[in-house]
């Protein structure tokens, strides 16, 4: 058993450490999609493929899982997915959150740059949290609401030290097209798009982490759900928002081996939350993607002539300190309740633990 549990904690220090990297990655990754010169995909057929390329992933592992035998997958399939109709309809939530949420970061990467972007990006802490407290029912130590406030401060600051420097000067104001091409840039779209992004996140993984915690079923198979129910959804929004683009240009109008590329690391991204969802707690693992917003600062400067200045530096260091205060547990003398998301207890914390050792990875 202590075997079983120290693999968990393996996993789920891998998966946040991954899922860290993961995201910085992707928000310069897009960044540089939206902004660089040439045809422009649609936005909208790319959360589309994204969702394909994660539900053909995870038919893979579930297959694994099975044995490699696809009778036992077909099986599997059937019992889960099509014997329980009801179970399935409850995953349609956040497979609808989750397109809109994906469709609304493109947006928001389209015109704001990587590093305020991924600042931005982590008020999805502060609707988690509020989300965690009103549905899983939550206690948070008045130190998580301290960092939540700091949060909410470090995004403040940053944002006025964008829109201040926008406003200052003529030159200033030119910068609104991006330096490689792409498309014009609109601070107020982008932050706007961030916020609603930032909503349905926490809900969505609220909603998703209480589904995974609360049956038996693999985090593949959960997925595959996901995915399947999303493309629908997806196709929905490709035809509204893009319908006269699609039928003038096609569905792959200015796909290339880099868009290829954002792609399948956005799909691998979602499966790599599916870890985390499962083997860690899901603020934490917001907290942890906070990270992202130093090498996205530090590679934004190199890539995009990003200017960081002194007031975007004291927001962001709000932001990465609010991570460390909302880890902190005043109550707790050893690593384990300071990990976890809710207000921990011997008795939650054995539960968590039991819980831990059940689980399959």
């Amino acid at each position: 058993m202590k075997v079983t549990a120290a693999h968990s904690n393996n996993l789920k220090y891998l998966s946040l450490v991954t899922l860290t990297l993961q995201n910085a990655i992707l928000g310069l990754s897009m960044r540089y999609a939206r902004t660089r010169p040439g045809d422009m995909f649609l936005s909208s057929t790319a959360v589309v493929m994204a969702e394909v390329v994660k539900l053909f992933t995870s038919l893979f592992l579930v297959y694994l899982e099975e044995g490699k035998h696809l009778g036992r997958l077909q099986s599997a399939l059937h019992q889960t997915i099509v014997k329980q109709p009801l179970d399935t309809l409850k995953i349609s939530v956040p497979s609808m959150l989750y397109i809109i949420q994906n469709n609304l970061l493109y947006v928001s990467a389209s015109h704001l740059d990587a590093a305020t972007y991924q600042v931005t990006y982590q008020l999805k802490i502060l609707t988690t949290a509020v989300f965690a407290v009103l549905i899983l029912r939550r206690r948070l130590f008045p130190t998580q609401w301290a960092a939540l406030v700091f949060l909410v401060a470090g995004v403040a600051s940053v944002q006025l030290a964008q829109t201040g420097e926008d406003s200052g000067t003529a030159a200033t104001r030119q910068q609104s097209m991006p330096p490689g091409g792409g498309l014009p840039q609109n601070r107020l779209l982008g932050f706007s798009a961030a916020l609603g992004a930032c909503f349905l996140s926490g809900l969505a993984g609220i909603y998703f982490e209480k589904m995974l915690k609360g049956a038996d079923i693999s985090i593949w198979m959960r997925n595959i759900q996901l995915s399947l129910l999303s493309l629908p959804f997806g196709l929905l929004t490709c035809a509204v928002n893009d319908g006269a683009q699609l039928a003038d240009h096609g569905f792959f109008f200015g796909y290339d081996a880099y868009v290829i590329y954002l792609v399948v690391l956005q799909a691998v991204g979602g499966l790599i939350v599916a870890v985390v969802v499962k083997y860690a707690d899901n603020i934490l693992k917001g907290f942890a993607t906070s990270l992202a917003i130093i090498i996205s600062c530090v590679a934004s400067i190199y890539l995009f002539d990003f200017s960081l200045s002194l007031q975007f530096t004291a927001g962001a260091a709000l932001v990465i300190g609010s991570i460390f205060l909302y880890g902190y547990d005043p109550t707790a003398k050893g690593t384990k309740s300071a990990l976890s998301g809710s207000r921990a207890t011997p008795k939650s914390l054995a539960e968590a633990e039991e819980r831990l050792l059940a689980e399959k990875v």
